[in-house]
């Protein structure tokens, strides 16, 4: 896949089959109407090309807006967009100065004469250009004008996947990872640094990798214990994790810590990513480092049982 972050830089196709979105995790959703991107583009013997922006719309036009939370950062959405085999990416800028574009003059400027739009593939009900004015309607109206085809996802296809960014975001922070996987047709997953920690874990047995927390508005799953996949250096690892405050040890700030089953190994300095599988437990306060001792060996062999089936 191409990625383009400069529309002058976008090359002449042949065939261009487009769809235009923010893409938040690449739902089930929106993997229907990037299918049929792909499909379109087959037929053809054309190219499949996204159109996405960055930063996200609400972190521009309601920066106030501190609630907002991402289930993929750009580096993230570039990666799910590649293995789901597109050709061409194109991430515009969103400022406010973008988000004052007419609709016709996104159809205009960046479909037609940028991209050489030959098919339109949209969700029912996306709509762009300011006040998000432009819509199928407007589009179908005047498509042999703009020289394309328009070709919008039914909204039953759409309903019957019964998926949405936010409905991801409150199975996540409330825990319910199967229900968070399902709707994203993968695991929900966190990349992040290995830092040094205050080697608590390692004085009990349970050794933890230290995650520096994630750009701020990546979205964190609530607070818990959870069994999953840690990835480093291209190899998958059986891991718990906490997410807490870790009240046992009177800890004050949020901490990411992923204990790595049967691994030895510096992994200081090193990119780690999570995929979260289940939530173990909730996390809570026990009376003294003995008992969190106890339960953390209990947490172990739940995580070995659904990773390992030991």
């Amino acid at each position: 896949m191409k990625v383009i972050r400069d529309i002058a830089d976008f090359p002449q196709l042949s065939h261009a089959v487009v769809t235009s979105g923010t893409f938040d995790g690449v739902h089930i959703g929106h993997q229907k109407i990037l299918r049929r991107v792909l499909e379109r583009a087959r037929q053809s013997d054309g190219q499949s090309v996204v159109i996405t922006y960055w930063p996200h719309p609400r972190l521009v036009l309601f920066p106030e807006d501190n609630d907002l939370k991402l289930l993929s950062t750009i580096e993230e959405r570039i990666e799910q967009l590649q293995s789901f085999g597109i050709d061409y990416l194109l991430i515009l800028p969103f400022t406010k100065e973008f988000s004052r574009t007419s609709s016709r003059s996104f159809i205009s400027d960046i479909l037609v004469r940028a991209i050489n739009t030959k098919v339109l593939v949209i969700g029912y009900d996306h709509r762009f250009g300011k006040n998000r004015e432009g819509s199928f309607e407007h589009l179908k109206a005047r498509s042999s004008q703009y020289g394309f085809e328009v070709e919008e996802i039914p909204r039953q296809d759409v309903d019957d996947v019964g998926v949405s960014s936010t409905k991801i975001r409150r199975a996540l922070e409330s825990g319910d990872i199967e229900i968070a996987n399902s709707y994203l047709g993968r695991p929900y997953s966190i990349t992040s640094v290995v830092e040094e920690g205050d080697k608590i874990g390692r004085t009990i047995g349970f050794p933890t990798a230290n995650l520096a927390l994630p750009p701020a508005h990546k979205l964190i799953p609530g607070s818990g214990v959870y069994a999953v996949w840690a990835v480093v250096d291209q190899k998958r690892h059986p891991a718990m994790m906490n997410i807490g405050h870790r009240p046992t040890v009177d800890g004050k700030q949020l901490r990411l810590e992923v204990h790595l089953l049967n691994f030895s190994g510096d992994l200081y300095g090193k990119a780690l990513t999570v995929q979260f599988v289940e939530q173990l437990r909730k996390e809570r306060k026990f009376h003294d480092l003995d008992a969190l001792k106890a339960q953390l060996k209990n947490d172990q062999e739940q995580t070995a049982h659904l990773l390992l089936n030991i």
